[in-house]
């Protein structure tokens, strides 16, 4: 069996142990990393950690298992898949960061992989899916890392929650957002749906909503679905307000009835406020408006899921 080696790196003005800090804490890699939909950690030790992610690779959604080892001394992870997702038969590797002078410090990615059965043709495509996302992640996380201590990073990303009370089943309400191929006849903010799961629980969803204003906008999301009570998304199109949109829609059974909400974490896009707002507008101004505009959508959306599930019970 062929087993190809490559390495990226990228140098980033900020300490090593800020680097190796973001790197450390997986469960914020959707934020900082365009290939990352979700990531689930499913075990945790002192210096290891078994977890779960899902990403793009070529464009394509995929989802594979992963164990990591952290060294924060030698301000190194290793990482091998240990269900890789086809066509990788192998796949695995090390973060290293190493402290350069004047607070500097070089982020070297190493990969090792193999295709399965040795095909020429996948080895060629999982060559370009670790050239492609490696090279988006090192720059997304220089641009992260470089950023984190501005003080304007607080002011463009945020996140909010809006929480719904049901007089019904938390699994009828989940039922409501999972079918979201049924939305244009569901909700009325929704004039069109393109969706698919052609893995279990990782579907891609493309919608066009309509906003207040009557004006309609498309939006493309890859959801990950985590049992009956929790399903992760990840926007890859989206409204010119923003640069990301993350969120999770959680259903709980509380007391007689349920819970259903939706979580909300987004990064501004400060380069077309004053396009969209006015040459007046402020980041205050685009948090509001993106809020109000988000919030309007997911309570909807919950509000007709808990008509369904109080109908339902």
């Amino acid at each position: 069996m062929t087993t190809r080696e490559v390495e990226h790196e990228i140098t980033i003005n900020a300490p090593a142990t800020a680097v190796y800090r973001l790197l450390a804490e997986v469960t914020n890699w959707p934020r900082i990393f365009p290939p990352t939909i979700y990531v689930d950690r499913e075990e945790s030790g002192a210096n290891e950690e078994r977890i779960r992610i899902w990403a793009t690779a070529n464009g394509e959604p995929k989802t594979w298992t992963s164990r990591r080892v952290l060294d924060p001394e030698a301000l190194r992870i290793g990482f091998r898949q240990e269900v890789p997702a086809p066509p990788v038969a192998a796949m695995g590797g090390t973060w290293i960061v190493e402290p350069l002078d004047q607070g500097a410090s070089r982020v070297r990615l190493l990969h090792d992989y193999r295709a399965v059965d040795d095909d020429p043709h996948d080895l060629l495509w999982i060559e370009r899916a670790v050239d492609r996302n490696s090279t988006s992640e090192l720059a997304a996380l220089k641009e992260n890392v470089e950023r984190a201590h501005a003080a304007e990073t607080q002011e463009l990303t945020f996140s909010f929650t809006d929480t719904v009370r049901i007089e019904g089943s938390a699994k009828d309400a989940f039922a409501f957002v999972n079918e979201a191929a049924r939305w244009t006849e569901r909700l009325p903010h929704v004039a069109r749906v393109r969706f698919s799961e052609d893995t279990p629980g990782l579907q891609e969803l493309e919608m066009d909503t309509r906003a207040k204003d009557g004006s309609t906008h498309t939006t493309k999301s890859y959801r990950v679905v985590l049992g009956h009570h929790r399903i992760a998304y990840k926007q890859v199109t989206l409204p010119a307000l923003m640069t990301l949109h993350t969120g999770l829609w959680t259903f709980e059974e509380s007391g007689d009835g349920a819970t259903a909400s939706s979580q909300h974490t987004v990064t501004l896009n400060t380069d077309n406020i004053a396009k969209i707002l006015g040459p007046e507008a402020t980041v205050a101004d685009a948090r509001a408006y993106v809020q109000s505009a988000l919030s309007t959508n997911s309570l909807a959306t919950l509000g007709h899921a808990k008509e369904y599930a109080e109908r339902k019970s």
